[in-house]
Formats: C-alpha cells, structure tokens, sequence
C-alpha cells in the first residue's frame, strides 16, 4: 500500500460587500471573504492539501487569478478537481482533517453542514471529514477579525 500525505492553507481578508462562504455554507455575516472565486478558504486549503499529496502543484497552478472564468467561481468546483486530481494519479481520500482560524463568527454550529458538504463535493463518508474551529487569540490580522484562515491535511491511499 503507498500513502501520501498533503497539506494546504490559505488565508483572504474580511471585507464588506461579499459573502461569506467557508465550506460552501454561507455564514450569516456583516463581512465576506476577498477573492477572485467565491474566497472560500476552506475549500481552497483542501484543494491545495489533495493537489500537493499526489504533486499536482497548487490551485493557482490550475486556476489562475486573471482567468475571467474564475471570478466568482464556486470553490467546491476547485475541490472537485483536485480529488478528480488524486483518483487520477490511482489514489482514494482515506481522511482530511481541516482547522478554521477566525475570531467571528462562531462557526461551531455550521461545522456538521461544512463537513456534509465536504463530504459529498470530495465523494466520502462524512465520518473521513474532521473540520474544526479556533481563534487566533486576539493576536495578528485573524486575532483583529481581519482575515480568515483554513488549514488542510489529508491522507491519500493506493492499494
């Protein structure tokens, strides 16, 4: 059996006039994420984290910011791409385990539709999807509820 590991983050600025979306659920929310997608870093952490583990390089690689036909993109399309990327290279999602760093809002109670949605854009179980929440403790650009940020690691398997 051959296991690789991948990791991926990312982090966007807090701004008004735009949704927030983590996860593909969308957060009831005075700011929204900056991007050229939909900002969703959580599905961009997961992308990142399934394209390094089978080294597919990095969504940027794929999904270029001065591309119009990104702008505004839904993110789980990113995600949906990167695990086509790993089954490509004969390789299944055996877990991914996501942590979200923000002080606001609390995401505690959309954490089971994050990991629903997850589940089903990545084609898992939800019981191979961990997602959890922390702050930053006050301190730098997330501690000051300036920006938001997603962290990924998943374990891939070949038979």
């Amino acid at each position: 059996m051959s296991v690789r590991i991948g990791y991926g983050e990312d982090i966007h600025l807090l701004v008004e006039g735009r949704d927030l979306i983590l996860a593909g659920v969308k957060l009831p929310f005075e700011k929204g994420l900056l991007g050229h997608s939909d900002a969703d870093v959580v599905y961009h952490a997961i992308a990142d984290c399934l394209l390094g583990s089978v080294a597919e390089g990095d969504i940027g690689v794929h999904f270029r910011t001065d591309d119009p036909k990104c702008e505004g993109m839904d993110s789980s399309i990113i995600a949906k791409f990167a695990i086509n990327k790993v089954k490509e290279h004969g390789y299944r999602l055996s877990n991914i385990d996501v942590s979200i760093i923000c002080e606001k809002p609390h995401l505690m109670k959309h954490i089971p539709a994050m990991r629903e949605n997850i589940a089903k854009t990545l084609e898992c179980g939800v019981e191979d999807v961990s997602v959890k929440a922390m702050t930053n403790e006050g301190l730098g650009e997330i501690g000051e509820g300036k920006a938001i940020k997603a962290i990924a690691v998943a374990v891939v398997t070949k038979e």
